[in-house]
């Protein structure tokens, strides 16, 4: 059989909706999201198979301007995707001309649509925020721009137009064997999931810095044939001064972040658990080198 396969990694800023395009295209959450910019942080896996092709997602952290060393190891997330992806994804925020703009003109994205190397598909998001006419005077604009294999206004919040996104993927990507089984959805494991989610409940219940400030790891993960599985995490933070907003007055915040997280994990693995949750301090963890290779982060040499 012809099978089409290949690897598709999905770039652009923070918080144009790659981790939920992401999502749409699996049918399942596998990526986490937040109304925060900045919050996926690691590269991402999700695989999407069918009888005739093979799309493995790359779904990467949104290309910032470096300001300490953990954005540095994110940008290298990215790079490494682009490199290895046989076609890109390009997500465009179009919900107001200033993102459009900022989009445009952050200067790794122009290097790669001028560089030409991989096919790129442009990806219009949130088309729901603005009129039929100017979603495809938009498509109209970026076509004179001759830079991209399709242009395709999508809302992945709605599901609307995502099935276009995969047919133009099946068009450019080469024939082969599939690399993954076809039950395989990603091969993250549940230990990775369940840290994202912790995380991802963090940004949620959480305000300014502390969010940006924490890093979730999964210090015992006991899986049990009867009763509760058992999860123990721990949350690191940077300063003295940000457990105790993690914890909150007498405890109630963490208990909150508790409880909102179990629930969460327990609908991702689907069966009961008993989540314990700590707080430890790591000064100034997204600056250390060797704290950030502890925690996963950097490209794998």
């Amino acid at each position: 059989m012809n099978n089409k396969v290949g690897y598709v990694s999905i770039i652009g800023l923070p918080n144009v909706g790659k981790s939920t395009l992401l999502n749409s295209l699996l049918n399942q959450k596998i990526s986490i999201v937040t109304h925060k910019p900045q919050t996926t942080r690691k590269k991402i896996l999700g695989i999407l198979t069918e009888p005739n092709y093979q799309i493995i997602f790359l779904d990467t952290p949104g290309i910032v301007k470096p300001a300490y060393l953990l954005h540095e190891k994110m940008l290298e997330e990215v790079n490494e995707s682009i490199k290895d992806a046989d076609v890109i994804v390009l997500i465009f925020d179009v919900s107001s001309e200033g993102k459009i703009k900022e989009s445009e003109e952050n200067e790794i994205i122009k290097e790669l649509i001028a560089q030409k190397k991989k096919p790129i598909i442009l990806a219009l998001n949130k088309v729901d925020s603005i009129t039929q006419e100017q979603a495809q005077q938009l498509v109209h604009h970026y076509e004179s721009w001759k830079q991209f294999n399709a242009i395709v206004p999508i809302a992945a919040s709605l599901n609307f137009n995502v099935d276009r996104i995969v047919y133009e993927i099946a068009e450019l990507l080469p024939v082969g064997e599939k690399y993954y089984p076809d039950d395989i959805i990603s091969e993250a494991s549940e230990r990775f999931f369940v840290s994202e989610i912790i995380r991802e409940k963090i940004f949620e219940l959480y305000e300014d810095e502390v969010p940006y400030s924490t890093e979730v790891l999964i210090a015992d993960f006991k899986e049990r044939s009867t009763g509760k599985d058992f999860i123990s995490a721990e949350i690191i933070v940077e300063r003295d001064s940000q457990k105790p907003i993690i914890i909150g007055k007498e405890g109630k915040s963490i208990k909150k972040l508790g409880e909102t997280a179990r629930k969460a994990i327990e609908e991702f693995l689907q069966k009961e658990v008993y989540l314990e949750l700590r707080v430890k301090v790591k000064e100034k963890w997204r600056s250390n080198e060797k704290m950030l290779k502890y925690f996963g982060y950097g490209v794998k040499k």
